[in-house]
């Protein structure tokens, strides 16, 4: 979502910053300051607390986020969130898109598909599998352009490669559950393909979502979109010219621990470090330039009232405290749709299918056995 991508921006320079610094005292303790003694000889005098600060800094460049990311966040108990991978394959589109896509679970019972996060990928959807996969069949993908998919970045391409799955994941009626960007790219289908839409689709669970541009539903929604054209565009225009340098930045901040202090306020009360250090790894490894093109897609980006008219049940799961899509944004789309309810998720951020992961996990099993009870053979 764009207002991560801003905030890691911010530390990525503060990273650089460090490393600069770093630089500038080994030179300037190397360059010393030239001393006439008593007898006229020119002695260099160096200040070595120039090169021990230089070599702390240099440290915490390169190691920092051992030191950050326990202060940041909990300690693991039981299940840790990681970056594992099941026997995938990459898939070929009609659209041109490479899609990964990853099948598990029960073969012969409800399918769910589910579409991830931006600047994610699928392996975001490690607790979901580990819940849901002994009830339902599992989908899962990378969105073009993230993780080991390719292809257009846009929200009609997404949906495109969601209604492609759809098509060829069963026969029955699915259930499809959207995080973030995923949720918009679900509406998005709504909007563009009603009939398959009302003729596939079971039930929709959104996570953490908006219905519009998310520079109207985050926190501070007047600013963001006055700085949209004069600062916002350009600066993600730049990062797309400029990419591998933008990537060899968000590694280093990445190993600083910069980049987990701005993913940071993407969570709430109940972030671990695994979750915090999984989301942060994935922000690092996507393509920034890959990353820009989908925030500037989603600035153009509208699908208000677009389930509204489907007639297809809808869960809407918000964070409390989520400030990249206010939870005001789930409370309107209920409010457009008569097939929907919402539920606010104590004490949870954006990422509030990471942090309290048994909560929203156990929603979405309910609902999904909820309505495909019985399931219907088209």
């Amino acid at each position: 979502m764009p207002l991560l991508s801003i905030v890691r921006f911010l530390t990525a320079l503060l990273s650089l910053a460090l490393v600069v610094l770093t630089i500038y005292l080994v030179w300037s303790w190397n360059e010393g300051e030239l001393v006439r003694q008593a007898d006229g000889d020119l002695v260099r005098v160096r200040e070595d607390w120039r090169l021990w600060l230089a070599l702390a800094l240099g440290a915490f460049s390169l190691l920092g986020k051992l030191v950050l990311v326990p202060l940041l966040a909990k300690p693991d108990k039981g299940e840790h969130s990681r970056e594992d991978r099941g026997n995938g394959q990459v898939r070929q589109h009609a659209n041109g898109a490479s899609v990964y896509v990853e099948e598990l679970g029960l073969n012969n019972s409800p399918t769910l598909i589910l579409t991830h996060g931006w600047a994610m990928d699928s392996s975001i959807w490690h607790y979901a599998k580990q819940s849901l996969a002994n009830s339902f069949r599992l989908i899962v993908w990378d969105l073009p352009g993230l993780g080991r998919s390719k292809g257009e970045i846009s929200l009609e391409s997404f949906a495109s490669n969601l209604e492609t799955l759809i098509e060829e994941c069963s026969t029955q009626k699915v259930v499809l559950v959207g995080h973030s960007i995923g949720g918009m790219t679900i509406q998005t289908l709504a909007r563009d393909n009603p009939a398959l839409f009302a003729n596939r689709v079971a039930g929709v669970v959104l996570l953490n979502t908006t219905y519009t541009n998310p520079l109207k539903t985050m926190i501070l929604p007047g600013f963001m979109q006055a700085i949209r054209w004069p600062l916002l565009e350009p600066l993600m225009r730049v990062a797309i010219l400029l990419q591998p340098l933008v990537w060899l930045s968000a590694w280093q901040s990445y190993f600083s621990g910069m980049a987990h202090l701005g993913n940071r306020l993407g969570f709430g009360k109940f972030v671990t470090r695994s979750q915090l250090n999984h989301v942060t790894l994935l922000a690092a490894k996507n393509p920034p330039g890959n990353v820009q093109k989908g925030n500037l897609a989603m600035f153009r980006w509208d699908a208000t009232g677009a389930l509204a008219g489907t007639g297809v049940p809808i869960l809407l799961l918000a964070g409390e405290l989520d400030i990249v899509t206010k939870p005001t944004a789930s409370a309107d789309i209920a409010r457009h749709a008569s097939t929907a309810s919402v539920e606010f998720v104590h004490g949870v951020n954006h990422m509030g299918m990471l942090e309290q992961a048994e909560q929203y996990n156990s929603a979405i099993a309910a609902f999904a056995r909820r309505v495909t009870q019985p399931t219907r053979t088209i």
